[in-house]
């Protein structure tokens, strides 16, 4: 069992950057792709980001492309999302998560919040 382990939320103000990451606590767990999604309170949760492990494919929402750049470290099973030109409507409760298997995310984190002031 994998534990995702998510930091680097806070407060910024608009036009703002924040680097968020997402660590897989088991280094044996074998990952083909993580992913961030987000919610935002009302709403229901929402693709983010994705990047598939081998070779680094990446898929963006259209909210975010331009400003959101996902990456990740191979040898450390960690993933991260560089926020840009942070907008009030990125703010969000961001979670992270994975799967060794094509289909589907088995594996959340606990979610880490990011609230953007205008």
């Amino acid at each position: 069992q994998v534990q995702l382990v998510e930091s680097g939320g806070g407060l910024v103000q608009a036009g703002g950057s924040l680097r968020l990451s997402c660590a897989a606590s088991e280094r044996t767990f074998s990952i083909y792709k993580m992913a961030w999604f987000r919610q935002a309170p009302g709403k229901e949760r929402e693709f983010v980001a994705q990047i598939f492990w081998n070779g680094g494919i990446t898929y963006y929402a259209d909210s975010v492309k331009g400003r959101f750049t996902i990456s990740r470290d191979n040898a450390k099973n960690t993933m991260y999302l560089q926020m840009n030109s942070l907008k009030p409507e990125d703010t969000a409760v961001y979670y992270c998560a994975t799967n060794p298997r094509a289909s589907g995310y088995d594996y959340w984190g606990q979610g880490t919040q990011v609230t953007v002031s205008s």
